[in-house]
């Protein structure tokens, strides 16, 4: 159970040998729950993304897929993901399309008013304390901005509860619980939708 238990805990910051296997695992393993949350963007002409959390960067890939006129800046506080995020989206990189930085969302070190879309899968479980981080990602945002957040664990389900027990530091919050700290943040209009079969949650908020 000990190396299970450290296997696991890779979730919050990928570090080492572990942590490469779960950076690739989440990568391939997300991928259907990050593209269903994708698909629920209202459309907007985003010009510039921030990826928060950005992992092993393959949803930083598929915004730039998705919106091929965008810059995005990925940004994680793992050294391991930042270098992985980078060597998936190498090639976005080169073209001058992507960036990816180490940084942490409770301090964003982005300038205010610059992003007209900003992301955060799977990751807000670790962020520390909700509303000063939303806060912070609010700041990013241009008036009108959109915020999508996408977890798998919508906070009742019987596996989030049982994760939270064995990973350091993580907590599988409510839609109510998230939507309540994204309007104490300054965010309006936001929109929730439950996967019909799964604990998929999807929140999109508006600055």
């Amino acid at each position: 159970m000990g190396l299970l238990r450290d296997f696991f805990n890779q979730t919050r910051k990928p570090a080492g040998f572990l942590g490469k296997v779960m950076i690739s695992g989440m990568n391939r393993g997300h991928a259907k729950m990050a593209d269903w949350g994708m698909r629920h963007l209202p459309r907007i002409e985003a010009e510039q993304i921030a990826d928060l959390g950005c992992g092993g960067g393959r949803n930083a890939g598929e915004l730039l897929r998705r919106y091929p006129a965008a810059h995005l800046t990925a940004v994680d506080y793992s050294p391991l993901s930042v270098a992985k995020a980078r060597e998936y989206n190498q090639k976005q990189i080169e073209e001058g399309r992507c960036r990816v930085i180490r940084g942490d969302v409770s301090e964003l070190s982005l300038d205010p008013e610059t992003f007209d879309l900003a992301t955060a899968f799977e990751t807000i479980y670790f962020w520390p304390g909700l509303e000063r981080c939303f806060e912070q990602v609010a700041r990013v945002l241009r008036p009108g901005g959109i915020f999508l957040i996408v977890n798998e664990c919508d906070g009742m389900d019987a596996a989030g509860r049982h994760f939270e027990k064995i990973i350091d530091g993580m907590r599988c919050y409510t839609p109510e619980e998230i939507q309540a700290d994204l309007m104490r943040a300054g965010f309006s209009k936001i929109k929730v939708t439950h996967h019909p079969s799964k604990p998929w949650i999807v929140l999109i908020a508006k600055k």
